[in-house]
């Protein structure tokens, strides 16, 4: 117990997320069943997850009938057992964009996305996160602010940008 009160959770849930490139996007489906699926999240500048996602996708048509979503990050479990891992939840709803400054944030993560960024059928679409918890390994777990955690990650992007 004593060595979670010395942790920063903000900070660690703030890297973690920085540093993703893939993420669960879990979404609603017209008959209410959960629907989950690979995402490339990026940040954009206020620090809020954005997607790049095609029309085809069924995680986008369940966006479009019911923004409320959810995203999972996950980091790399520190030995065998999976439950060491950290991981961060981020809940909220999602909107399509028009951010010709999110959009080149989201393709500097993920340079690759150029190929079909142009494509008619992508969009951005930005998560406006209501509700995070994270867990940064066993037994290590704690509901974040969301303004303390954007200041977070505001250092980060302060921090590797100069």
């Amino acid at each position: 117990m004593a060595a979670n009160q010395e942790r920063n959770f903000y900070r660690e849930a703030a890297a973690l997320l920085s540093a993703a490139r893939a993420a669960t996007l879990a979404t609603v489906t017209a008959a209410g069943l959960p629907h989950a699926a690979l995402v490339t999240p990026a940040l954009d500048a206020g620090g809020e997850p954005v997607l790049l996602l095609s029309d085809l996708a069924a995680h986008t048509r369940n966006l479009r009938a019911n923004p409320a979503c959810a995203l999972l990050v996950s980091g790399a479990a520190v030995d065998a057992n999976p439950q060491t891992a950290p991981r961060l939840l981020l809940s909220g709803v999602a909107w399509i964009v028009d951010d010709a400054a999110a959009r080149a944030r989201f393709l500097l993560a993920h340079p690759y996305a150029g190929q079909y960024a142009g494509f008619g059928d992508f969009n951005l679409w930005r998560v406006r996160v209501s509700d995070a918890h994270y867990v940064g390994g066993f037994a290590a777990a704690s509901r974040l602010r969301i303004a303390a955690l954007q200041h977070e990650i505001n250092r980060i992007f302060e921090n590797t940008s100069g």
